[in-house]
């Protein structure tokens, strides 16, 4: 996977060392698309993969802004990017227009500065207009052709992580190791 991770570093370099924001889906992306519902009040929940968590959180800590911007608002999409204290969560709304265009102005931010990765039809515009876009194996065709770049892992097992890692390559992000 290194080896895949630093060839595609480099084949997107001029795009990807221009990003400031990272934006991601999250049915189907950060998650494998499944819900399950657990009761009223619980609502329909999610299965989430660490790996993406802990990547969303190294580009935090390197000064990147990172958010979610999603159709689903149940409880445990609410908890889970809460806990993770993102700097930008949007529920609740398939047209995820108006989120990206509040990104852009809060940030001061052009579109070349944003990561964007989704996998819906819905997701297009937003994948169309980011300075680098990305969806998984998964994707429905006309989404894997309208991105920079389809992951290898599959959604909800690690393809965030997959695109954060091709960022931290080119950026130079490195998570802290302590030493024993």
């Amino acid at each position: 996977m290194r080896e895949h991770i630093q060839k595609n570093a480099e084949q997107f370099k001029n795009k990807l060392q221009l990003i400031k924001i990272a934006l991601f889906d999250v049915d189907g992306i950060l998650t494998d698309g499944r819900v399950y519902y657990q009761g009223e009040e619980m609502g329909f929940n999610r299965f989430f993969h660490i790996h993406d968590g802990y990547g969303l959180k190294l580009l935090q800590s390197a000064g990147i802004k990172v958010g979610v911007i999603t159709g689903g608002n149940s409880l445990g999409v609410i908890k889970r990017f809460e806990n993770l204290q993102l700097d930008y969560i949007y529920l609740g709304n398939e047209d995820k227009r108006s989120a990206y265009l509040d990104i852009l102005k809060k940030e001061n931010a052009r579109d070349e500065n944003i990561l964007y990765m989704g996998d819906e039809f819905f997701d297009i515009p937003l994948l169309k207009r980011a300075g680098f876009s990305a969806t998984n194996k998964q994707a429905h065709f006309e989404v894997q052709e309208s991105v920079d770049y389809v992951t290898q892992r599959a959604a909800g097992m690690g393809c965030v992580r997959e695109v954060i890692d091709l960022l931290c390559e080119v950026q130079n992000i490195r998570p802290e190791i302590p030493s024993f």
